[in-house]
């Protein structure tokens, strides 16, 4: 499985709460910037958080790759979840090509988690972070990360 981790862009700082914050003009701009390196890439699904910023910035991801599908949103992608509950669902997950779009702390947790086989690695993940993984088995320690 190839596993792209992105962090939604910048959002605004006030909202009526949390998950109703939105990307801001420069948070579009940064995911714009950092999707265009994987324009065309035949990506077969998009996994978001239900937090306004994270689909957002997964509609955006979307447009400028070419992915035609529907975004899935899932409550398990939001910041305080425990990546090993992330790792059970994507063992689940039959597709090969596959973008998350999350928050923090949970993408470097699960980065940590699923290279390292602990949650403690320091992967750090401005707004607009993308990481990719190629994954054999979806396992704690068993990533390698694509440059």
């Amino acid at each position: 499985m190839r596993l792209w981790i992105l962090r939604h862009g910048q959002a605004e700082a006030q909202a009526p709460t949390d998950a109703l914050r939105e990307l801001t003009e420069a948070g579009r701009q940064e995911v714009r910037a950092v999707m265009s390196r994987l324009a065309g890439e035949p990506l077969e699904a998009v996994l978001a958080s239900p937090l306004v910023r994270a689909q957002q910035t997964a509609e955006l991801a979307c447009q400028i790759t070419g992915y035609s599908g529907k975004i899935s949103t899932v409550d398990w992608l939001v910041p305080e979840t425990d990546p090993r509950i992330v790792i059970r669902q994507l063992e689940q997950q039959t597709e090969q090509n596959l973008l998350l779009v999350s928050h923090q702390p949970l993408v470097s947790q699960l980065i940590s988690l699923l290279v390292e086989g602990h949650r403690r690695g320091h992967y750090p993940m401005p707004t607009a972070g993308l990481v990719c993984l190629d994954l054999e088995y979806v396992a704690a320690g068993l990533a390698q990360r694509v440059k």
